[in-house]
């Protein structure tokens, strides 16, 4: 970072409290010229520490990952920080299994999973019909053939699957909470070796908690101004979040955006979209392995009771946690424009239930189970390029840590 101010002094501001910005803060308490009594680090978010993507994710952690150029990096210090500050019992680190699963789903009742407990936000509404974003039709509609190919296998020919079956599609034994007779195919996509997975909010708010201790201050504030005079970052004005008025942290030396799909707000002209994606998490009815699953999920016509549909195709991920808790994600989508701040986020309930719908109908273990939570968060996408964006910008002083 920029040195030019003519003193080893330090302004850091970082804007946005997710997993980079907190793992950012983190890093720099731990650099070996850092001290507080002259580097000041302000950790500045407009809501909450993991209040958005970095605390509504899957979580998951994986050599055979992208980008590769920093996913070596990132597995070998997860695994570090795991070890240094027991991660497992603070934040859920942990080997996985992974796997992607060919299934058939099966016909499942209007009542087949109980609703949310009470407090749950989002926008209450019937489900009508299931969203055409997330599924694409299978065959004629009839519910008869499943997509066409020689991987692919008709449901009329297959009504249930032994174990022997199983064992020789490489379904792991004890991968138990997907029900049998739903399995059409498996391939490991990776082992314990080389998959982890973090509960992603517990992780990012530890590693703001853990830059605290050493010095960081935590801000909570909107910005509205990063201040460039002269071609270099003097300042940055924000709002604060509980009084309601104008700041500003003057004689700044460094401002890093890493407000995840606000950035452009932060910093106009920043090559950062966004994507708006709903998941769920569910209390299964029992403890299940520790297995994530990328699925293609073919499901019948008419697949829920009382509920019109073609027959379709849908792909839920689904994460299986350690504290008896199974996260579910869906596609996404660009129906509703990025709000303010991650506060305003709108979740629509009827594509959550379209999740635990999906889910309900290859596991029992998920339909008999309890939905714990129905969230949605905005996804940052570089506009190019095919990865995050990491480095300085042309304004000197500014640097740019956002994407995926």
């Amino acid at each position: 970072m920029s040195t030019d101010n003519g003193t080893d002094q330090k302004n850091i501001v970082i804007i946005g409290g997710g997993i980079i910005g907190s793992t950012t803060a983190y890093y720099l308490t731990r650099h070996p010229s850092y001290s507080p009594a002259k580097h000041r680090i302000t950790l500045l978010e407009a809501t909450g520490i993991a209040s958005a993507a970095s605390g509504k994710a899957g979580g998951l952690l994986a050599l055979w990952a992208y980008p590769k150029a920093i996913v070596p990096l990132s597995f070998r210090l997860h695994k570090e920080l795991a070890d240094e500050h027991g991660g497992t019992d603070r934040w859920g680190y942990r080997p996985v299994g992974v796997g992607s699963i060919e299934l058939a789903g099966r016909k499942i009742s209007k009542d087949s999973i109980r609703a949310a407990p009470k407090g749950v936000e989002g926008k209450k509404e019937e489900v009508q019909t299931t969203h055409k974003g997330d599924v694409k039709p299978v065959g004629d509609g009839s519910g008869g053939n499943v997509r066409g190919g020689d991987d692919n296998v008709s449901l009329e020919k297959e009504l249930g699957v032994s174990k022997g079956q199983l064992k020789k599609m490489g379904m792991p034994s004890d991968l138990d909470w997907v029900a049998s007779e739903c399995v059409r195919g498996y391939q490991s996509m990776g082992s314990e070796r080389d998959t982890a997975q973090v509960h992603p909010f517990q992780f990012t708010s530890s590693m703001a908690g853990l830059a605290q201790e050493k010095g960081v201050d935590v801000v909570l504030g909107k910005v509205e101004e990063v201040v460039v005079e002269g071609g270099v970052a003097k300042a940055v004005r924000y709002t604060d979040k509980a009084s309601g008025q104008e700041k500003k942290i003057e004689g700044v030396t460094d401002v890093v955006v890493t407000a995840g799909p606000w950035s452009k707000k932060v910093w106009p002209g920043a090559p950062i979209g966004h994507l708006r994606a709903h998941s769920v998490c569910i209390r299964p009815s029992r403890p299940v392995s520790a297995y994530c699953l990328f699925t293609e999920v073919d499901l019948p016509k008419n697949f829920k009771e009382g509920v019109k549909s073609k027959a379709m195709a849908v792909s839920p991920e689904i994460y299986a946690r350690p504290n008896n808790e199974l996260y579910a994600c869906g596609e996404g989508d660009h129906l509703v424009p990025l709000p303010e701040t991650s506060a305003d986020v709108k979740v629509d309930d009827a594509r959550c239930q379209d999740i635990v719908d999906y889910c309900a109908s290859f596991s029992d273990e998920m339909r008999d189970g309890e939905v714990l939570v129905r969230q949605a968060c905005y996804l940052p996408q570089a506009e190019y390029g095919g990865g995050p964006l990491i480095g300085p910008t042309r304004t000197k002083g500014v640097w740019l840590a956002a994407g995926k």
